[in-house]
């Protein structure tokens, strides 16, 4: 047996010891074992940028769940680590820092010196990550941890970019792309977030070329862009301006000649009617302009300022150019009117500044071919969302999807492959560095500027982490992976994207399971945000209440893929639960004679109750696991622990253990002990440190509980007669208790039971267990049929008690001083009938009923008649005095 327990429940003491001990003795290794099967999952892996918040807490906490639970039912479990280094995420804070510490931008240093830092940065923050991650007791192999930037990975993300290259899948072309002017670079489509904001629609007059006093009038929310425009197009069927179509109009404030062209695209309900085309601002005005050889001339550089060579606009910021060329619009009379828009707004979902569209020469991966066993997967149930809600989002996403903008103007991240040549124009791309042309064999050739998206190299992490492209046995082993648990945010920034590389790359969808799980909100169900300052730091909750405490209140009363609310004061509640798992261990632990576990053949009938209830918990939780319901799982432990073990069976046995038959003394150790064993088992994956700590004070074989069989139902353990028998008791129990607290009855006042009942046999062998726990003086048993009616009980002075199965009478005058009840009964009765006489009075009122809200006067009637019933039963109380 191991140490005693201290008497108070202390996790910063216990926690960092019991993870040390944990990681000392290998426990978190993932071992490839011929004679077991695999479990895998690949852990989200956090950003480089700092600080773990409680989504972040969400996730590990849920990932660490399945991974104990599977290490436990016996398969070869393994959760890898690691941690993405985000580009645009970590670059920007890198910056901030160089900028705000030195006053220095990254071309000051350049990018060696530049990257250099940034490394530094990962070197520092990443260790912090780690450091967090164990506090909350995650059971990851770290031995394993990877980075999405370690050369093992870096030359996955090579192999896959030349391999999609060399199938005509990546290609470089000039397109509208998403761009964020802050943080200076290209953005995919699932990196802009659409917000509806206030705006203005401008109705302006573009001259008719040669025709005095002619004009068409275009409506745009943007002015700013109309500097690029190169033509106004109009639908073919509108009458309006079908005479329009082939003449030129002048472009005002610039003074262009543009073409009036007619497309389907153009929407004849909007504005006007007329729409200017933008085609190096618009991606649907590139596409019209494709169509009909519009000039493509971008006015707005990487800054989100206006080019040189538009006078007094050049140099200024979009905004500021929209004012200015507003204002002169309206001096040179070309500005109709302004009318409120309200309109959907791409921003940034790093930064949340306006994103702006712009044309510009970017890589790209062809989506329309890989979209297509990504969909089949799904579709066919090879990877099921759960909830399923969600692979209706997946689906509606990837078959609409556009080809993925893959390169960013950043220097931290993986630079792209392509190297173009000085001489012949030509691009060599290799997953090796090149020393000369693949075409001419020049050695005048220059590496392309840009990175690759971080999500391009995280589409491949269940697979790179395991050593792919290399065909390692852990990769034949490990791979497929089981469950990837995520957030239903980045479903389209990481999910779709593993999926379709897994396919593409390895033939295998990357996991047959997607668990997504909701938002972490704060109290008032908003989401935490730097902004609102609402931020729940996991770290501190766990210092606070300890790590279980806050994993608990996590995984309960959550559903996947719903939002929770995380409220500190259920941190509170589960630290109780632990100290009251902690002093049930305590009392169990100070009584223990026994030195070895071994149920005794002999069981009383409270043994075979506890017995018999955990063999049905056991299946139940084993259910709710493996069909993921993991809160569901967690509360039906926390009702057993609570209810049935701690408040009830444990009394059941202090008789026994305080009694001198040595016999019964031991019987009653070995079945304590061994349902305590079982569910910390049951516990151990939800509450681990807790759980391991008190399983290391009992008796137990082998080192660690993390390693622990799972619990599993024994038949011969079953006793639904005994189960049954056991709830009657204890349902009479409560409802004896709970008519002696109304009465104000202190336990001390023992009173005679009469338990008229059909099941005789049950309360005579629980009679015992009444007398002990329902303060009972003697208890005696009889059958309904040869019961006194309750009305001569009654008169008798006794107070009766209903249960399911029984009608129990106690003598009023054993519990309470009769002429102090009648008293203190007749003083409330007159104040009940005081408030119904207000009510009535009220409700008897027409004015009152006329005018007060229905549902006022709804509760009062409601009220009016609850007060009916309660002074009838209170009348009956006082006539049973006398």
């Amino acid at each position: 047996m191991g140490k005693e327990l201290p008497k108070a429940y202390e996790p910063q003491e216990v926690e960092g010891r019991i993870y040390e001990m944990w990681e000392k003795g290998g426990c978190f290794q993932g071992h490839r074992d011929p004679d077991k099967k695999p479990f895998t999952i690949v852990m989200p892996p956090p950003n480089v940028t700092g600080q773990l918040h409680m989504g972040h807490a969400m996730d590990c906490t849920l990932q660490d769940i399945l991974t104990r639970f599977k290490r436990m039912e016996g398969y070869a479990a393994l959760w890898v680590p690691g941690a993405d280094h985000a580009g645009i995420a970590t670059q920007i804070k890198v910056e901030e820092a160089l900028r705000e510490n030195e006053g220095l931008s990254r071309y000051d240093l350049g990018r060696e010196k530049f990257l250099e830092r940034v490394w530094e940065w990962k070197h520092k923050y990443g260790a912090r990550i780690v450091e967090q991650q164990k506090k909350l007791g995650v059971s990851c192999d770290w031995d394993r941890a990877r980075f999405t930037m370690d050369e093992g990975l870096s030359k996955a993300v090579r192999h896959v970019f030349v391999s999609l290259y060399e199938k005509g899948l990546i290609y470089k072309g000039s397109r509208i792309i998403n761009w964020c002017p802050h943080c200076v670079t290209a953005l995919s489509d699932a990196e802009v977030e659409y917000k509806d904001k206030p705006g203005n629609l401008w109705h302006i007059r573009y001259p008719i070329q040669g025709e005095k006093d002619k004009y068409v009038i275009v409506a745009t929310t943007r002015p700013e862009t109309m500097l690029g425009d190169t033509g106004v197009a109009v639908n073919p069927n509108d009458e309006r301006y079908r005479d329009m179509v082939g003449k030129k109009c002048i472009l005002p404030l610039v003074g262009r000649e543009m073409p009036i062209v007619a497309d389907e695209y153009v929407d004849v309900e909007f504005g006007t009617g007329c729409v200017k085309m933008t085609p190096a601002h618009d991606p649907n005005d590139f596409e019209v302009g494709l169509r009909h050889n519009l000039e493509t001339i971008r006015v707005l550089d990487d800054n989100g300022k206006v080019v040189e060579g538009y006078g007094k606009y050049s140099g200024m910021d979009r905004y500021e150019a929209r004012k200015a060329i507003v204002a002169d619009l309206e001096a040179g009379g070309y500005l109709v009117k302004v009318e409120e828009h309200q309109h959907n707004v791409g921003t940034c979902y790093r930064c949340h500044s306006d994103v702006e569209p712009l044309i510009s020469a970017q890589w790209f991966v062809k989506m329309e071919p890989l979209a297509k066993e990504a969909l089949r997967v799904v579709r066919e149930g090879e990877t099921k969302f759960v909830p399923d809600r969600f692979s209706k989002t997946y689906i509606n996403w990837m078959e609409n999807v556009r080809d993925w903008c893959i390169s960013r103007q950043l220097w931290w991240g993986h630079r792209i492959p392509a190297w173009t040549c000085d001489e012949c124009g030509k691009l060599t791309v290799s997953e090796t560095d090149p020393t000369q042309c693949c075409h001419c064999h020049s050695h005048n050739i220059h590496q392309e500027e840009d990175v690759l998206d971080t999500w391009f190299s995280s589409a491949l992490w269940p697979f790179s982490t395991l050593g792919w492209p290399e065909q390692t046995e852990d990769l034949k082993y490990f791979y497929p992976t089981d469950v990837l648990v995520t957030g239903y945010d980045i479903i389209f920034f990481w999910v779709a994207r593993m999926i379709f590389s897994g396919c593409a790359h390895t033939g295998k969808a990357p996991f047959h399971t997607v668990l997504i799980h909701g938002l972490v909100r704060d109290d008032k169900g908003r989401k935490m945000s730097k902004s609102l300052g609402n931020g729940v730091d996991p770290l501190v909750v766990a210092e606070q209440y300890g790590a279980d405490a806050l994993r608990f209140n996590l995984v309960t009363g959550n559903s996947p893929g719903n939002d929770m609310r995380f409220l500190p004061e259920r941190c509170e509640a589960m630290r109780n639960f632990a100290n009251k798992i902690w002093n049930a261990s305590r009392f169990v632990q100070m009584n223990l004679t026994i030195g070895k576990v071994a149920l005794p053949r002999e069981l009383t009938m409270e043994d075979k109750w506890i017995l018999s209830k955990l063999n049905a918990l056991i299946p139940a939780v084993t259910e709710n696991m493996d069909s993921y319901e993991l809160g569901v799982a967690a509360q039906k432990v926390y009702d057993f622990i609570w209810d049935d073990y701690c408040d009830w069976y444990i009394e059941f046995t202090k008789s026994r253990l305080q009694g001198e038959d040595e016999s019964a003394k031991e019987q009653a150790q070995q079945v304590l002990c061994y349902v305590l064993t079982e569910m910390l088992k049951l516990l151990h994956p939800f509450m681990p440190f807790i759980t391991e700590e008190i399983w290391q004070s009992l008796p137990h074989e082998g080192d660690y509980l993390m390693l622990q069989k799972w619990p599993e139902a024994k038949k011969e353990l079953d006793f639904p007669a005994e189960e049954k028998a056991v709830d009657l008791i204890i349902e009479a129990t409560r409802a004896i208790r709970g008519k002696r607290s109304e009465l104000n009855v202190p336990p001390s006042k023992k009173a005679h039971l009469t338990i008229a009942t059909a099941e005789t046999a049950v309360f005579e062998q629980g009679a015992p267990l009444l007398k002990r726990l329902a303060w009972a003086s003697d208890v005696t048993v009889t059958a309904v049929a040869e019961a006194a009616g309750s009305d001569e009980m009654r008169k008798q002075g006794m107070v009766e008690v209903v249960t399911f199965a029984a009608r129990i009478f106690m003598p009023l005058a054993e519990l309470v001083d009769l002429a102090e009840e009648k008293k203190r009964l007749e003083k409330e009765l007159a104040a009940r009938k005081n408030e119904l006489a207000g009510l009535e009075s009220r409700l008897n009122n027409p004015s009152f009923v006329s005018k007060a809200p229905a549902q006022v006067v709804e509760g009062q009637r409601s009220r009016a008649e609850e007060l009916r019933g309660l002074i009838a039963r209170l009348e009956e109380s006082v006539a049973s005095l006398g």
